[in-house]
């Protein structure tokens, strides 16, 4: 772990707690890191309680659309700490309309946290455009914690905040050679305080514009990552985000992690930084890399729909909600 990603700032007291796993979306696939990630989880000294159509197979769902709503209302009964998907891949946005949001923002009312990514972004930006409910974007069961081997332990140390309730914020370091070559560098000084938390998965994000489970965050902060996506593609998504309005109205944009994606030879240089310059060049907002964010390893949890304060001195950024 380089020192280029720094982590949460939390607080310890460990205690067990009660997780939900749950499958919304795609259907588990590798069985052996859903195995491991429940072991792991228990093994850590929780109780982990998996939901009875966790594992069920319908096309490339995890269940017929109403077997899988019916997964998300269990979770949000279950009285759990934590509700945390099995995995994303795709399946939520089909569904948002028969979500019971009422029930879901009552179990984030008793203290329940939903935790998960990818395709989960859907699901978190509904809850918040609904209800005005915070969920967590972090970890999924298999990918996370069903690893071979040891999980990361930021991430693992990043989770634990959370279930302890000690999670105060997330702090990284940006790359070296960028203030440097920036026009703007007095940018690189900054102070939001009070801004709204929202975000996750760019291309579900995307996938959100004009239906009414995008959330509206005037003056927001919002952070994206994605999979799979060569830069064009990002750019191609952001430019929707871009004319859609939604960048004009952000006090700051964070780029998580992008990853297993292939330049080409005809790209001819155009890679994800010209993306990033690009940007940059469009809204006024500063547009701050390498949140430690997205299908990596090393990610931290954070608070979509919560209220942040943003600071950033030189290529050290600190997102605090601990207050």
């Amino acid at each position: 772990m380089s020192s280029d990603h720094d982590t949460c700032h939390c607080g310890h007291d460990h205690g067990p707690r009660h997780i939900y796993i749950y499958s919304p979306s795609s259907a588990v696939r590798d069985k052996a890191a859903f195995r491991r990630g429940v072991k792991r989880l228990q093994a850590l000294g929780h109780e982990v309680e998996i939901d009875p159509d966790a594992l069920a197979t319908h096309t490339r769902f995890a269940g017929d659309d109403a077997t899988r709503l019916a997964a998300i209302h269990r979770a949000a009964a279950s009285g759990a700490d934590v509700a945390l998907i099995s995995r994303g891949g795709y399946g939520l946005t089909r569904i948002l309309p028969g979500i019971d949001y009422a029930a879901v923002a009552r179990a984030i009312d008793g203290g329940m946290r939903f935790v998960g990514i990818s395709d989960f972004t859907a699901f978190q930006c509904a809850v918040l455009a609904r209800t005005g409910a915070i969920t967590w974007a972090g970890p999924a069961l298999g990918a996370d914690f069903g690893v071979p081997g040891t999980p990361d332990d930021i991430m693992e140390a990043c989770f634990d905040d959370l279930l302890v309730g000690h999670g105060e914020g997330a702090g990284w370091r940006m790359p070296k050679d960028r203030r440097a070559a920036m026009a703007d560098a007095p940018a690189w000084e900054l102070d939001i305080a009070g801004a709204r938390l929202w975000g996750g998965n760019l291309a579900v994000l995307t996938s959100l514009v004009g239906t009414p489970y995008l959330p509206q965050v005037p003056g927001g902060i919002l952070f994206v990552e994605d999979v799979n996506e060569h830069p064009y593609r990002i750019e191609r998504m952001l430019t929707q985000l871009l004319h859609a309005g939604v960048l004009a109205q952000q006090k700051a944009v964070l780029l998580g992690q992008f990853t297993n994606y292939k330049l080409a030879p005809h790209d001819k240089g155009y890679k994800l930084q010209t993306v990033v310059d690009w940007l940059r060049s469009q809204i006024s907002a500063p547009v701050l890399t390498h949140l430690p964010y997205g299908h990596v390893e090393t990610k931290v949890l954070l608070p979509v729909g919560a209220q942040v304060d943003l600071s950033v001195s030189g290529r050290d950024a600190l997102l605090y909600w601990g207050h």
